[in-house]
């Protein structure tokens, strides 16, 4: 609209939509960096000038702005909320058109507006409302969300404010999609459902800032000289290749990022490979390689890279009752004697991984880049 930048800046069609919508939306041009600095001074007069001794100002960004030439932006704190302002910013715009054509129109005074904006009970929500979460707000992409480590990453980003896109290749990764979350049957091998993805999670909450690279096939039992290359090859794309596909997309969004973090999964095998598992051992030291590289490259964009290297970790889908028992029998243990051969005698655990994980994406890791983080409970080879 030739007059866009006037008329969509007035203020609200209904007055007690001020309470999601704020009084004016934005408008963003040329610059949107000063567009939104020049937003918030303007909030700031407008509050300086009608506050009393018993508010609290809000915080000053729009809830929605008209982006020049382009449409419509909205912004809330959960993707419910940007719902509801998105909605109402639409019929908003197609009331404010029409009433324009027949005549024009004019909203309530500042004043008003600014009593229904600080209502009481709004004052009272936003003092009991508290600090809210890191994560509140930021977007993450998890692989191998459908089952153990990934799906408790997910499960507990989620938890802690973040929205999650979840991807795997088995249908159980569906049960993540709700107001925070979106989980995708994704088989990652495929470069273009990985493209896909990663546009997906943009158009559906507006950004990357943070990648955990969970997902991998264990191969195992196999020497080298009588391992099939499609097995090989196979390890190496899934575990691999797909992780390097999902960066080379994620990247150019990952830079423009908040606080943006990336987390690959490695192996004990890492640091101590055996015999039997060369396809494994190897794409989890590439990976591994991979993140080191990375970690340089992104550094200028401080976008932090690092590796976590669990061991034995029981509570998944891989390990299966019997399977437990065939290898504690193999080494001469006790199941129980087996979960625990780590020099502190500890069993680790889905959750143990996800609570490092989630560190490693927070501030707690805000000064750390390019490191490798073992989760195993102690393991000789290592040290």
């Amino acid at each position: 609209h030739a007059n866009a930048s006037d008329i969509g800046t007035r203020g609200p069609m209904t007055p007690d939509h001020t309470i999601r919508t704020k009084r004016l939306a934005g408008f963003i041009a040329d610059n949107p960096e000063a567009d939104l600095k020049a937003y918030k001074e303007s909030y700031l007069a407008y509050y300086d000038k009608h506050h009393g001794e018993e508010h609290t100002c809000l915080d000053p960004s729009p809830r929605w702005a008209i982006l020049k030439d382009k449409g419509i932006l909205a912004f809330g704190k959960t993707r419910k909320e940007v719902g509801q302002i998105s909605d109402i910013a639409q019929h908003t715009a197609k009331a404010i058109v029409e009433s324009d054509a027949m005549g024009g129109w004019t909203p309530l005074e500042a004043a008003p507006l600014f009593d229904i904006e600080y209502w009481e009970l709004e004052q009272r929500k936003l003092k009991k409302g508290g600090k809210p979460s890191e994560f509140q707000g930021k977007v993450a992409i998890v692989t191998g969300a459908g089952h153990g480590i990934g799906r408790k990453v997910a499960v507990d980003l989620m938890e802690k404010g973040a929205c999650v896109v979840g991807l795997d290749i088995s249908k159980a990764v569906l049960e993540l999609t709700s107001d925070q979350g979106l989980g995708v049957i994704c088989d990652i091998s495929d470069s273009q459902q990985l493209s896909d993805v990663v546009e997906t999670t943009v158009k559906t909450f507006g950004g990357i800032d943070i990648i955990v690279a969970n997902a991998g096939i264990f191969t195992a039992g196999q020497m080298v000289d009588e391992l099939p290359l499609e097995v090989w090859n196979r390890t190496l794309n899934i575990n691999l290749t797909a992780h390097q596909q999902l960066m080379h997309y994620a990247i150019p969004y990952l830079k423009m990022g908040v606080d943006s973090a990336v987390v690959f999964v490695g192996s004990r095998n890492v640091g101590a490979p055996g015999p039997g598992a060369s396809a494994y051992s190897v794409s989890k030291a590439g990976i591994t390689q991979l993140a080191r590289v990375l970690s340089m490259e992104l550094a200028p964009y401080s976008v932090r890279v690092n590796v976590l290297h669990p061991d034995a970790v029981f509570d998944t889908e891989l390990w299966t009752k019997e399977k437990l028992e065939r290898s504690a029998e193999r080494y001469g243990m006790t199941v129980e004697e087996y979960k625990t051969r780590n020099l502190l005698k500890t069993e680790i655990a889905s959750r143990d991984v996800s609570e490092l994980c989630i560190s490693m994406c927070s501030s707690v890791f805000g000064k750390t880049t390019g490191a490798q983080i073992p989760i195993d409970g102690g393991n000789d080879r290592i040290i």
